[in-house]
């Protein structure tokens, strides 16, 4: 089973950051955002290089339990692993677009975005979860910052009393038909024709991990950067064998530290971490 320890050791040992060219031919990317995802599961999957279509299709079929859906989340479910979320911005900094999906420090079954197939798509009911955030040129990525939810967004409650304060007081409105909804609301026949409705969405955003946890790390003028933020905790229960290999790596520009983070919940208190780099 894969892991995000795996795929730091192969984009390092891969380096070649380029994926207009690696993936608009072979695999006809329609735009960055989708090459950027071929990237993060080829860098999990292990199959850089790997131009066989049958034989991605295996190894996809071996490590992923889910590959997404374009309107529910996640992109992509490590069988038996971590949920992840890949998310592509054309600035360093920009905030993250979530759109109607609040952020989350892991991913539940009970979710209402999920559809039914990622439900059944294995037996599971709560997995931890990865934003992989990447800054994208026109053929390239410029830095990928790989960070779990638990160490970057608050607990889920925090954000549902929001979204349920909203829907309650919307329903407080006289003389107007409700619909049930996954938005924060709904609302038919308006007019007196009644052919009018309105759906009221939450766009929600979230800080840039880079600007989150600038206090960690200061942008370079390197040509590419990898940055990942891993509970310590977290760390510790990846197998022996993929801890032993990351921490075998010898190459200019990689490094893993010990370092802390604030707590998303109570930033008075600090969590342990490991940050691990990539400076190229």
């Amino acid at each position: 089973m894969t892991n995000i320890l795996e795929a730091i050791y192969n984009i390092v040992n891969h380096q070649n950051f380029e994926i207009k060219n690696l993936y608009s031919g072979r695999n006809r990317a329609n735009n960055m955002g989708e090459a950027l995802e071929k990237y993060i599961k080829d860098a999990f999957a292990g199959t850089f290089g790997v131009t066989d279509v049958l034989q991605r299709m295996q190894t996809f079929n071996q490590e992923f339990s889910w590959l997404g859906s374009q309107n529910n989340p996640p992109d992509i479910m490590i069988k038996g692993g971590d949920a992840i979320e890949v998310k592509k911005t054309q600035s360093a900094n920009t905030s993250l677009a979530l759109n109607s999906s609040y952020p989350k420090t892991d991913l539940r079954h009970t979710s209402p975005m999920i559809t039914k197939e990622c439900k059944e798509c294995e037996d599971w009911t709560v997995k931890d979860l990865i934003y992989c955030v990447g800054h994208t040129t026109d053929t390239s990525v410029k830095s990928l910052w790989m960070v779990y939810g638990n160490s970057y967004a608050a607990k889920h409650v925090t954000y549902q009393r929001i979204k349920r304060t909203i829907s309650d007081g919307i329903k407080t409105i006289p003389d107007v038909v409700f619909a049930e909804t996954k938005e924060l609301g709904r609302v038919n026949q308006v007019d007196p024709l009644g052919i009018t409705n309105l759906r009221i969405r939450g766009m929600w955003q979230i800080e840039n991990p880079r600007k989150v946890f600038s206090y960690l790390h200061e942008p370079t003028d390197k040509e590419f950067e990898l940055v990942c933020i891993i509970p310590t905790e977290k760390y510790n229960s990846f197998p022996n064998e993929s801890r032993t290999k990351l921490e075998g790596i010898i190459k200019t520009g990689f490094s893993v530290e010990n370092k802390q983070i604030k707590d998303p919940n109570n930033p008075a208190k600090l969590m342990d971490c490991k940050l691990i780099k990539l400076c190229v």
